[in-house]
């Protein structure tokens, strides 16, 4: 017999040891999933807190019956709003946290946000104040630009909101169009985002 078929042959007859502490096992298996367990429900309890904290937030409007024609249209994902400035201090109130799938339309009175599976929500033309591209935002993070955020105030907050074109091309176009709506935006003096 050659070396090579013998090691081999005493390969093949190696079996790995049969499990005997069963109850141990189990008993691993069973603590770790309880520690998932706890750590989804701290989770959770977290959102709630954070949700809780931004009780003072106002109902989000609803769109008025007649908005107008549609200037711009943009289909893609809502990704969240943040405190205006902060783009890691998430707002979950009022379902502002759930990201989605969005439709989103600009017209004279506004922009119709709607979202399937989630809360729709109106921002009126008034309370618009800027709209930029920029990278991020709470718990998405993407190259420079490929974020459409808009700023827009809400009770006595300013609010930004970030959405994600499926055509970032168009996010320019929004850009200038809701800048141009809000003459008040306009930098004259220091340096513009």
């Amino acid at each position: 017999m050659t070396p090579l078929i013998a090691i081999a042959a005493e390969a093949a007859e190696q079996k790995s040891a049969e499990v005997t502490d069963w109850a141990g096992r189990l008993g691993w298996v069973a603590g770790l999933l309880l520690f998932v367990a706890f750590v989804y429900w701290l989770m959770r309890q977290g959102w709630k807190w954070r949700g809780s904290l931004q009780s003072d937030l106002p109902e989000l409007p609803a769109a008025p019956d007649t908005t107008g024609e549609a200037t711009l249209t943009l289909s893609g994902r809502y990704h969240g709003s943040t405190t205006a400035g902060q783009w890691l201090d998430r707002i979950v109130a009022h379902g502002l946290g759930t990201r989605s799938r969005v439709e989103l339309m600009l017209t004279d009175a506004g922009i119709e946000v709607v979202r399937p599976g989630a809360n729709d929500f109106f921002v009126p033309a008034e309370a618009l104040r800027e709209a930029r591209l920029d990278k991020g935002i709470a718990g998405k993070v993407l190259t420079e630009g490929g974020l459409l955020i808009v700023t827009w105030a809400h009770g006595d907050k300013l609010l930004d909101s970030g959405f994600r074109s499926d055509r970032a091309a168009e996010h320019t176009a929004w850009v200038e169009a809701i800048n141009s709506m809000n003459h008040a935006t306009t930098t004259t003096e220091g340096i513009a985002r």
